[in-house]
């Protein structure tokens, strides 16, 4: 994994971030807007900021007083990119498992053949 890929799920890997991106996908919000929701601090919500920032997965700007938050969206294709790779493995596997169980199922119950023990084999009787 990239270094990026590696910041950026690291920063998802936390409930409260995640949920600070999906306030922020619907536009660009003020810190104390985004800590509304949350039983924490402003400086608890600012620590997840910087690590939302940090990974590349938001931008902060300066408008007077305020400092509105938006959601970079580059990160977030890196990663969904990445993991493209390994559900297209996982439904290539499942498709396999489906056709061989369809298989089964049209051949009927499986049946073994009775072996007769290695005694009776030889010459045709017991001993």
């Amino acid at each position: 994994m990239t270094p990026n890929l590696n910041a950026t799920f690291s920063a998802l890997a936390d409930p409260t971030r995640r949920a600070i991106l999906a306030r922020l996908a619907a536009g660009e919000s003020s810190v104390t807007k985004l800590a509304e929701p949350f039983e924490m601090s402003l400086p608890a919500i600012s620590k997840h900021l910087k690590v939302l920032e940090r990974a590349g997965l938001i931008a902060r700007g300066r408008e007077a007083q305020w400092r509105p938050c938006r959601l970079e969206a580059g990160p977030l294709r890196d990663a969904a990119g990445w993991l493209e790779h390994y559900r297209r493995f996982w439904e290539e596997s499942f498709d396999r498992l489906e056709e061989y169980l369809r298989k089964l199922q049209t051949k009927g119950p499986v049946r073994t053949k009775k072996t007769t023990p290695a005694k009776e084999r030889s010459n045709g009787r017991k001993k």
